[in-house]
């Protein structure tokens, strides 16, 4: 089901009603659809379909609302065009239809793609497969899109019973051969053996937590960009440090710093093939004092500045 934005949600403090350098999101913030080019889109995936399924903490579909409201009051520091941020609303998984609210979502960041890039606020992390399926409707079926991935976990169960949280890489690589998948930030004991050798049966480039400050990290993250026709980024809230990022369904004590995240995310939202992002796993429900989902704004903030440079 697909929700229109109540504007009023974007509301806090004024400094100055007409100039913009003054301005802060929720005076930038349009809530009505344009066919102008150059837009950033933002759209909502309430869901957490998926996270019940892979026996996770719920919580995850309030998610779109908390970071809209921490995001509102953020500065506008005047580097995208004041008329270029449209939030398209939210699409809602309705009981347990997640399949079908993926590929809603999917239909909806592809009409955000054919003017702009597309910023997803997740929901659970199953999230990435409407994002997914809108990048892939854009792009066309013979174009090579790369997943970039900033997670603790590879998620690429197996889904015979069911898909999830935790299925989604798995399922994009077994029905799309120009699909990649490029993952940074896993912990050894976030995952299963078992998780690992599926990675290395479907040629997964993976960086492990501790591998991230390497020469080696930077270029081959430059190269897989290069290397595809558009890139995808997801960011799953779990991969940070419990103590920065308290708000998730499976908190990481040894997670990333907020500062290596924001590093990661500026070198690939910043390229050139980047298309879309997505945040997901942040919990309301399990929040302290909203620091997960501050941060959130924060990161998505780094994506919309860095995404037009």
């Amino acid at each position: 089901m697909y929700i229109k934005t109540d504007s009023s949600i974007w509301q806090g403090r004024i400094d100055h009603e007409t100039d913009t350098t003054y301005f802060r999101y929720h005076q930038i913030v349009q809530t009505e659809p344009t066919a102008k080019q150059g837009i950033v889109g933002l759209i909502g995936f309430s869901c957490d379909e998926g996270v019940r399924r892979n026996n996770g903490r719920v919580g995850a579909k309030d998610a779109p609302l908390e970071l809209r409201k921490q995001l509102s009051s953020l500065p506008w520091r005047n580097q995208v065009h004041v008329d270029s941020l449209i939030d398209f609303g939210d699409v809602v998984c309705e009981g347990h239809e997640l399949e079908q609210a993926q590929q809603e979502l999917g239909d909806k960041v592809s009409d955000i793609l054919t003017n702009g890039r597309a910023i997803i606020l997740g929901g659970g992390h199953e999230t990435l497969y409407g994002q997914y399926l809108g990048v892939r409707k854009a792009a066309g079926p013979d174009a090579s899109i790369g997943l970039l991935n900033i997670d603790a976990h590879f998620d690429m169960r197996s889904y015979d019973k069911q898909t999830s949280s935790g299925t989604m890489f798995k399922q994009i690589l077994d029905e799309d051969p120009n699909a990649h998948y490029f993952v940074c930030g896993i912990q050894q004991y976030g995952n299963t053996t078992a998780l690992f050798d599926t990675a290395d049966h479907y040629n997964v480039q993976y960086f492990l937590d501790e591998q991230l400050d390497s020469s080696q990290f930077t270029k081959d993250l430059n190269d897989f960009m290069d290397a595809h026709d558009v890139v995808l980024v997801t960011l799953c809230m779990d991969v940070l440090n419990a103590s920065e990022a308290p708000g998730v369904s499976a908190p990481s004590p040894f997670g990333l710093s907020a500062l290596k995240v924001r590093d990661i995310l500026r070198q690939m939202v910043s390229h050139k093939n980047t298309v879309s992002f997505s945040i997901c796993e942040v919990n309301p429900s399990l929040d302290i004092n909203n620091q997960t989902a501050k941060l959130g704004a924060y990161f998505i903030n780094e994506v919309i500045m860095n995404s037009f440079k």
